[in-house]
């Protein structure tokens, strides 16, 4: 019970404070998960991400699903989906009103604005954290190489993430294992 519990927490406060959807609140999720309730190391979790990312549909629900059945099962999915979904659902249904009566203000425009550099920023702390273990466990050339690789694929030949993803993992089961 208590892990259900740590299970709902670690899902529903970063969905509470996670303004932005589901990449804003990866660094939010990773930080629970990892840091404050040890459900799985920073490495674990980058795979979760990497997996997740090459999925389609929303990515926060696709981990709270994954780390959630990990941890306590069937319930254990169920109860970390919930506690996604839960707060974006009430928060949706009690502010369309108040959302749809204020969406082009320029006060509400400038605020969402200021968040932007927010989420960059938690999102490159994310990045270098996940660097720093790949370092660690597979080496600066290899991490290297595939960070080039990666970025070339991306911004260059426009490739989908998802392939690049998959690309990655399969070098890393053939090279790296």
């Amino acid at each position: 019970m208590k892990e259900l519990w740590e299970l709902f927490l670690a899902f529903f406060i970063p969905g509470i404070v996670g303004y932005g959807g589901g990449p804003a609140s990866i660094p939010l999720v990773e930080h629970e998960v990892v840091k404050n309730y040890g459900f799985m190391t920073t490495s674990e979790f980058g795979e979760v991400l990497a997996l997740a990312n090459a999925l389609p549909g929303p990515i926060a629900t696709k981990m709270a699903g994954y780390i959630g059945f990990e941890v306590a099962g069937l319930l254990g999915s169920i109860v970390a989906l919930l506690a996604t979904v839960v707060p974006s659902l009430v928060a949706l249904i009690l502010l369309l009103s108040l959302l749809n009566k204020f969406k082009d203000s320029p006060k509400v425009k400038r605020m969402t604005a200021y968040v932007r550099p927010t989420i960059a920023v938690l999102l490159g702390v994310l990045t270098f954290q996940f660097f720093d273990t790949s370092y660690e466990s597979a080496g600066i050339v290899q991490t290297v190489f595939l960070a080039i690789i990666s970025f070339i694929l991306l911004e260059r030949f426009n490739i989908h993430p998802a392939f690049v993803v998959a690309g990655a993992l399969i070098y890393g089961a053939i090279f790296l294992s």
